[in-house]
C-alpha cells in the first residue's frame, strides 16, 4: 500500500509512519515542521520505502502527484495546540481550511479514489455539557466566537468539505473526531497538558494547572489511536462517516496532576494559574469532554491496550532518561 500522511512529522503522524512501514507499506510524509519534528522520523529518513517532503500543504506544488500515488491518505496537517490556536488565528484558518480543500480537490482530479481519513477534533462539539458526546449531536458555536473557536470552525469546515466530496464525488472519506491523544513524541510547548506535567514532575518543578483544574478530559495513548485510525481507514465509504476516536475514562486536570506526581514519585507542588495569565488573554474552557464510542466500537475491533497509568509510566521513564534524572 502507498500511504500519504500530511502533518506526518507530528507525534500522531509519526506513529502512523512507524505502523505502516512495519507492515511493509510505502509512506510519503509532507510536513512544514512548524510543530512536527524531523527527529520523530529520524529512524526512517534513509529508507527507500519512505519519503519526507518539507512543505506547506497550502502552497505545495507536489500535492497532485503525491495524491495520485497514494492508496490511502491521512490528512493531519493543521495548526494545533492552544497557544498556537490563540496566537495564529488567521494562519490557523488558512492552513486548516485551505489545506484540506486543496487536498480533496487534488483527490477529485487524480483519476481514482484513494481512501481518505480526515482528522477533526472534539473541539467541534463546543461548550456542550452532556456526559458523553455523540457524532449526531447538534454542535454549538458561540456568537462573536473568541479566538479558540477558530479552531473548531476550521475543523467543521474540513468535515463539511470531506462529507460533500464523499457525497458528490464518491471519494471514500472518514472523518475522525480525536479526543485528547497523548504519548511519546508529544511536546508540551504548545499547550498539551500531559507532557508538560510529566516534565515538571520529573524535574521537581511545580505542576502548573491552568484554571481551577476541575475541567476533565478522557485521554488515549497514541499507540492505540493509530491502530484505531488504521482500522477505520479500512472502513472508508463513499457515503462518508464521522467517528469519535478516543477513550472514555475521564478525569479532572487536578486528578491528572496528582496522578503524575504519584507515578513519578515526585515532591512537586501543584500551582494554579488563571487562564488569562496562562494564555495572555481571555479564555473560556470546556468543563468536560468525553466521547460516546458506540459508533467506533461497531466499526472496528481494537480496544485500547494502554491504560493511563501505563502511558504515564512510559513517559516518565523517557523524560528521566532524556533529562538524566534518576
Amino acid at each position: 500500500m502507498h500511504v500519504l500522511i500530511t502533518g506526518g512529522a507530528g507525534f500522531i503522524g509519526s506513529h502512523l509512519v512507524d505502523r505502516h512501514l512495519a507492515r511493509g507499506d510505502k509512506v510519503h510524509v509532507v510536513d512544514d515542521l512548524s510543530t512536527g519534528s524531523r527527529d520523530n522520523l529520524a529512524a526512517h529518513l534513509d529508507r527507500p520505502d519512505f519519503r519526507l517532503s518539507e512543505a506547506d500543504i497550502v502552497t505545495w506544488d507536489g500535492l497532485s502527484e503525491a495524491v495520485g500515488w497514494a492508496d490511502r491518505i491521512y490528512h493531519l496537517a493543521a495548526v494545533v495546540g492552544v497557544f498556537r490556536v490563540l496566537e495564529l488565528p488567521i494562519s490557523l484558518m488558512s492552513t486548516n481550511v485551505i489545506g484540506c480543500a486543496r487536498l480533496l480537490r487534488a483527490v477529485e482530479h487524480c483519476g481514482w479514489r484513494p481512501q481518505v481519513l480526515l482528522a477533526s477534533s472534539s473541539e467541534v462539539y463546543g461548550p456542550r455539557t452532556d456526559p458523553c458526546l455523540r457524532e449526531d449531536m447538534d454542535l454549538i458555536i458561540q456568537p462573536e466566537a473568541p479566538p479558540r473557536w477558530n479552531y473548531a470552525i476550521s475543523k467543521l469546515a474540513d468535515e463539511a468539505f470531506g462529507l460533500s466530496y464523499a457525497r458528490i464525488e464518491g471519494i471514500p472519506v472518514t472523518v475522525v473526531r480525536l479526543f485528547n491523544t497523548v504519548g511519546p513524541r508529544q511536546v508540551g510547548r504548545y499547550g498539551m497538558v500531559v507532557p508538560r506535567f510529566v516534565r515538571q514532575a520529573v524535574t521537581g518543578e511545580p505542576l502548573m494547572v491552568f484554571g481551577d483544574g476541575t475541567q476533565s478530559r478522557a485521554f488515549t495513548d497514541v499507540r492505540d489511536t493509530v491502530v484505531m485510525l488504521d482500522q477505520l481507514a479500512d472502513q472508508a465509504t463513499t457515503e462518508g462517516l464521522i467517528v469519535n476516536v478516543g477513550g472514555n475514562h475521564e478525569l479532572s486536570i487536578n486528578d491528572l496532576a496528582r496522578r503524575v506526581i504519584e507515578r513519578a514519585g515526585s515532591d512537586s507542588a501543584i500551582e494554579r494559574l488563571p487562564y488569562e495569565v496562562a494564555y495572555g488573554q481571555q479564555y473560556v474552557d470546556i468543563p468536560h469532554r468525553c466521547p460516546d464510542l458506540t459508533r467506533l466500537h461497531a466499526l472496528i475491533e481494537h480496544r485500547p491496550q494502554w491504560t493511563l497509568d501505563a502511558t504515564l509510566d512510559d513517559l516518565i521513564a523517557r523524560v528521566r532518561q532524556r533529562e538524566g534524572v534518576s
